[in-house]
């Protein structure tokens, strides 16, 4: 018996052909390409410094606003009372009104008779605000209060992203008209720390004077003029407190020339405070920022320029004698140089670009410091959170309106890491040399960092590379070595950061990117924007002292596998 065919039949069919023509010509996924890493528990490579501890902003008053003591507790968990945060603007004029790169404290003003008035009311506030979350002051001494300025009009700046960079400038970055008034500032605003936070405390504080000021932007003044601005101020807190920990000057990339000059002025040259040979200096900064650019339709960053600075910067400390042994603390240390900027070139921020790069970065600067035997003692991250903006407005930053972004993650992950650093081998590894040379525009960037504390062995994994692309995953397989002998088991938790986990962003694009979430929704984000498991934490088997993982690593992904033999 026949039945007719009805046209439905035939739409079914040829829609079900026509899925299955579709599906034959959708390119698979290519297949994962193999990589191997060991890491030996017997050898170290030193103890491992936790140079990641350091943040900043330029905007000192979000500190004090709901998203920004949200996201300082986030920081001062890594590591209680000892994360440091700086800021520009502590000693600005205005009434506290925060903006983009911009802030102020009104902390000296003038009568009609030209007495100071000192006022530590708002600065106060953003002290109590770090100490109260775990997080101590790197307090930078500066810009120039409107009654100091030897040209303060116009004082604040009106720049918004998308003007030219250099519109930030004002009257805050002249020198002072009087260095008296200037060194007495400084001098009281330390005491007053000192009296009101005791002096053990502000003991652990670093202070330094200015930003940038070889760049056209925050200094006003010739080079000599920014010695005697520095002179001064270090001498009112060594006054104020002997004991306190200072140093500079945070130039705009390795500094070149200027540094060369502050270099020799603070082991040769005459203190224009004292009249004295030399500068007291506890510590070194300057600061390093990548270059990323937008090329066919994507962003491809700039690891090498940054690395290339950094590199130069410790050539240069390490050359003087006097100070090769001093501490350094990468003062700005990112992938580019404004995060209150924005553009397309600057599209790797709210994903998983930003948390492999700083995976890969943070593991070189160990090994450029080791390269030049100096003492890295920190690389800080100019990056905070700008209140009551947009929903991953595309800022730099950590966290979006209180929502924690994939590159803070790699902090947490840090976090875990202690004791000694343990040298690493991959297969994929691109090698230290040929990233200051060409980046990562080949072959990706496979690679690992480890660390031995007790018997907790860590190692971070990353799967890095400059463009914006996708690509292959990494299979890889990790073997450990030198584990405690007689071990025959350990507790394995292997954390991770993509596009699936310890992710805000994207799980915020999958809700389709809600310009106003609700409640629900952005409880679901929070959790989201926290550091995930790959897979519930498992025993794992040791035979002989080794043990042997293997996993998918996909690109841009960031992995950390934390081993605890019992």
């Amino acid at each position: 018996m026949k039945f007719p065919l009805s046209p439905s039949f035939f739409a079914v069919l040829l829609a079900l052909t026509g899925l299955s023509i579709l599906r034959a010509q959708t390119p698979a996924p290519p297949a994962p390409f193999p990589v191997t890493i060991t890491v030996d528990a017997t050898k170290t490579a030193g103890p491992l410094r936790p140079i990641w501890r350091f943040f900043g902003a330029d905007e000192p008053n979000y500190a004090t606003m709901k998203d920004g003591r949200k996201l300082l507790s986030s920081l001062g968990e890594l590591k209680p009372k000892d994360v440091f945060f700086r800021t520009h603007n502590l000693l600005n004029t205005g009434d506290g009104t925060p903006a983009l790169k911009w802030g102020s404290t009104n902390a000296y003003t003038e009568d009609a008779n030209g007495k100071p008035i000192y006022n530590w009311t708002v600065v106060d506030r953003i002290f109590d605000t770090y100490l109260a979350r775990g997080v101590r002051p790197f307090a930078q001494i500066g810009f120039m209060p409107q009654a100091l300025s030897m040209l303060p009009e116009p004082y604040q700046h009106a720049w918004r992203p998308g003007f030219p960079y250099g519109l930030i400038t004002g009257g805050w970055a002249y020198p002072p008209k009087d260095y008296t008034k200037w060194a007495e500032l400084v001098y009281q605003w330390v005491t007053h720390c000192v009296a009101r936070y005791g002096r053990a405390e502000v003991e652990t504080w670093y202070w330094e004077v200015w930003n940038e000021p070889n760049g056209a932007a925050y200094w006003h003044g010739s080079p000599e003029e920014f010695y005697k601005l520095h002179d001064y101020a270090i001498d009112a807190v060594r006054r104020a407190l002997p004991t306190a920990r200072v140093g500079g000057p945070d130039v705009a990339g390795h500094g070149g020339k200027f540094m060369e000059g502050f270099l020799k002025h603070v082991v040769s040259g005459k203190n224009y405070a004292t009249g004295q040979t030399g500068t007291p200096t506890d510590f070194l900064a300057f600061h390093a920022k990548g270059s990323p650019t937008f090329v066919d339709g994507h962003v491809r960053m700039g690891i090498a320029n940054q690395l290339r600075t950094i590199d130069t910067g410790f050539a240069m400390i390490a050359a003087v004698p006097e100070l090769k042994t001093k501490p350094i603390v990468i003062g700005e240390s990112d992938p580019e140089g404004c995060a209150a900027c924005q553009g397309p070139q600057l599209g790797y921020r709210n994903g998983t670009m930003y948390s492999s790069y700083t995976a890969a970065s943070f593991a070189r600067k160990h090994l450029l410091a080791e390269k030049h035997g100096v003492h890295l003692d920190g690389a800080l991250t100019w990056a905070f959170e700008f209140e009551d903006q947009s929903y991953f407005a595309g800022f730099r930053a950590l966290a979006s309106n209180g929502l924690d972004l994939p590159v803070l993650n790699v902090f947490r992950m840090f976090s875990q890491m202690g004791g000694q650093r343990l040298p690493t081998t991959s297969s994929a590894e691109i090698p230290l040399v040929d990233i200051l040379k060409n980046g990562v525009r080949q072959s990706a960037d496979v690679a690992a960092f480890a660390s031995l504390e007790g018997r907790k062995l860590c190692v971070m994994v990353w799967h890095y590379h400059d463009d914006d692309l996708t690509g292959p995953d990494a299979a890889v397989e990790l073997t450990a070595t030198g584990l405690p002998l007689g071990a025959t088991s350990a507790t394995l938790t292997h954390h991770r950061i993509d596009g699936d986990h310890s992710n805000s962003f994207a799980a915020w694009k999958k809700m389709g990117a809600p310009i106003a979430p609700n409640d629900k929704q952005y409880a679901a984000l929070e959790k989201a924007g926290k550091l995930a498991q790959l897979a519930p934490t498992e025993k794992i088997s040791i035979a002989a002292g080794t043990a042997t993982l293997r996993f998918n690593l996909p690109r841009q992904g960031v992995s950390l596998l934390v081993l605890e033999v019992p």
